[in-house]
């Protein structure tokens, strides 16, 4: 079993629950970041220590307060991690129920689990532990695993998912363009969001903007 062991989580209430799990599956040694920043630090040292958590336990959304941070979600820390540390295993043990942000942690971060927190998340955790512990394998929540098989997911962008959610948020398309040079998104220019909304309407076979972003939503991606 895993030796030393890594929770990124900000609630205490489940943090107890998680060092629960874990002591009841012999880890000697778990640490735990309410922070993300923290989190990395924590990996950071323990490399340079000579004693490298084995596995990683993180939450994707972090709550703000009056502290600044430069990390501010599960994904950021788990992408910095991942440079540093490639061979980390990786649990997402999250309430996150997008199927285009779940499907994402497994082809984008490379993630080893995705546990989603429910009524039965506790066993599912325990069982994410042991299958990517004893073999090389991921494991995903049963109610999410279809979405591994889904290939309509695995073929959008993160630029789809940008332009999509802008004009969900009731962005016009002709405004798009200056939106995506605020964020620094590319490519922004009119005639490439033009066309590949275009692309994308074809693709989801959607009759208009208004059902396209109708279609979005119904598979998580908006």
């Amino acid at each position: 079993m895993f030796k030393k062991v890594l929770v990124a989580e900000d609630f205490d209430s489940i943090n107890i629950a998680v060092n629960q799990t874990l002591t009841s599956l012999a880890v000697t040694e778990i640490h735990h970041a309410k922070y993300c920043d923290d989190a990395l630090l924590k990996i950071k040292k323990a490399l340079q220590d000579n004693e490298p958590y084995e596995l990683l336990i993180s939450d994707l959304s972090f709550k703000k307060d009056q502290r600044k941070v430069t990390l501010t979600s599960g994904e950021e820390l788990i992408e910095k991690v991942k440079q540093i540390q490639p061979e980390i295993k990786v649990i997402v043990y999250s309430i996150e129920d997008k199927n285009f942000r779940v499907k994402a942690l497994f082809h984008n971060l490379n993630v080893n689990a995705y546990v989603h927190k429910g009524r039965k998340s506790i066993t599912e955790l325990k069982t994410a532990i042991k299958t990517i512990f004893k073999e090389d394998k991921t494991y995903i929540s049963p109610d999410f695993a279809h979405i591994l098989q889904d290939k309509v997911i695995h073929e959008i962008d993160n630029f789809d998912v940008q332009l999509i959610k802008q004009l969900s948020i009731g962005v016009a398309q002709d405004q798009i363009e200056t939106k995506f040079k605020e964020l620094g998104i590319t490519p922004n220019s009119k005639s490439a969001i033009e066309k590949r909304l275009g692309k994308l309407k074809d693709y989801f076979k959607a009759n208009n903007t208004v059902h396209l972003i109708a279609i979005a939503k119904d598979l998580g991606i908006a």
